[in-house]
C-alpha cells in the first residue's frame, strides 16, 4: 500500500476536500494517518476502492451512518443490505407516484377516493394517554417511549379492535409542524382508576362512544408512510363530501369535539380480522 496526501487522494477519488473531511469526521472514510505537527491527512491507496464505493452509495441516497455500517460488513452482507435499501426506495417511489397521480386528477377537476372507506361504531372507552408536541425527528422515539412503558408494566388486554392502542394526530407533524400527538391505550373501565395509579406519567380520560370512518393502511414496508397517510386522509375527506352529496340536508361533522384523526396499531394481534393498521376519523351526522 502506498500512502498519498489528501489532495492526491481527492484527485484520484474525485471527492472534494470538503467531502473527505466530512467523511473523516463521521468515521466513514478515515485517513490512515494524520501528521501530528502539520495536521496534514494521508490515505492509503487501498482506500480508493472504499472511496468509490462511498460515492456510489451516496448516489443511492444512503445516509452516512448507514454507509459507515455497510463498509464494516462483509461483502455478502453489504450486498443484502443494499438490495433491501433499494426495495424500500422503490416502494417509496411507488407511493409518491400514487400521490402525484392523485394530485394530477384533483387539479384536473376530479376527486378520486384513493382507498376504500368503511364505517364502524366505537364504544365509550377509558384511555391511558401520553400527549406531547414532537417534530419529525422525535415522533418515532415518542411512540417507542409509550410502547416501552406498556411493556414494562403490561395492561390487561381488551380483545378486538376496541382494545388496540392508537395514536391521535391533533396536528400535522412534518418539517414545518410539531403536532401535538397523543398515544392512547384502552383499559377496562372497571379497573381504570386503579390502573391509572400505577402509571403516573399517563393521563386517564374517557372517550365517548362515536362512529368512525376508516381506511386500511398499507404495511410499514410498503413505501413512504407519510404519503400513504396523506392519501388516506384525502380519501376520508373525499368520502365525507360524497356522503353529504348523497344525503341532502345532512352534513357530516368530522372529528367531533374532543376527538381527532387517529391511527390504530397492531389490531390484528388482538384477535381481530381488521387490518394491521388503519386511519380513522370520528364523525357525527348533523341535520
Amino acid at each position: 500500500m502506498k500512502e498519498i496526501s489528501i489532495g492526491e487522494f481527492a484527485r484520484r477519488s474525485r471527492l472534494s476536500l470538503k467531502a473527505l473531511r466530512l467523511y473523516g469526521e463521521r468515521g466513514v472514510l478515515v485517513p490512515s494517518r494524520v501528521d501530528q505537527g502539520s495536521g496534514y491527512r494521508y490515505y492509503d491507496t487501498a482506500q480508493l476502492d472504499q472511496a468509490r464505493l462511498v460515492v456510489m452509495l451516496r448516489q443511492l441516497q444512503l445516509p452516512l451512518a448507514a454507509i459507515k455500517e455497510l463498509l464494516a460488513c462483509d461483502p455478502a452482507d453489504a450486498a443484502t443490505r443494499i438490495a433491501e435499501h433499494w426495495r424500500d426506495a422503490e416502494a417509496a417511489h411507488d407511493a409518491r407516484r400514487e400521490l402525484a397521480d392523485y394530485l394530477v386528477s384533483r387539479l384536473r377537476g376530479k376527486r378520486p377516493v384513493m382507498y376504500e372507506v368503511a364505517t364502524r361504531e366505537m364504544p365509550e372507552r377509558s384511555l391511558l394517554c401520553l400527549k406531547r408536541n414532537v417534530d419529525e425527528q422525535e415522533m418515532w422515539a415518542f411512540g417507542k417511549e409509550f410502547i416501552a412503558i406498556l411493556r414494562e408494566r403490561p395492561l390487561p388486554k381488551i380483545e378486538g379492535r376496541e382494545g388496540a392502542a392508537f395514536c391521535i394526530w391533533w396536528g400535522l407533524v412534518n418539517a414545518d409542524g410539531d403536532g401535538p400527538i397523543e398515544w392512547c391505550a384502552p383499559v377496562p373501565a372497571a379497573q381504570a382508576e386503579s390502573l391509572a395509579s400505577h402509571y403516573p406519567e399517563l393521563t386517564l380520560r374517557t372517550e365517548p362512544a362515536h362512529r368512525e370512518a376508516f381506511v386500511a393502511l398499507p404495511d410499514p414496508d410498503a413505501g413512504d408512510e407519510a404519503v400513504h397517510w396523506h392519501l388516506a386522509g384525502e380519501s376520508l375527506e373525499a368520502w365525507a363530501q360524497e356522503q353529504e352529496q348523497e344525503h341532502e340536508g345532512e352534513r357530516l361533522a368530522l372529528t367531533p369535539e374532543d376527538l381527532g384523526l387517529r391511527i390504530t396499531y397492531l389490531a390484528s394481534a388482538l384477535g381481530t380480522e381488521e387490518p394491521y393498521r388503519d386511519m380513522a376519523l370520528p364523525f357525527a351526522v348533523e341535520r
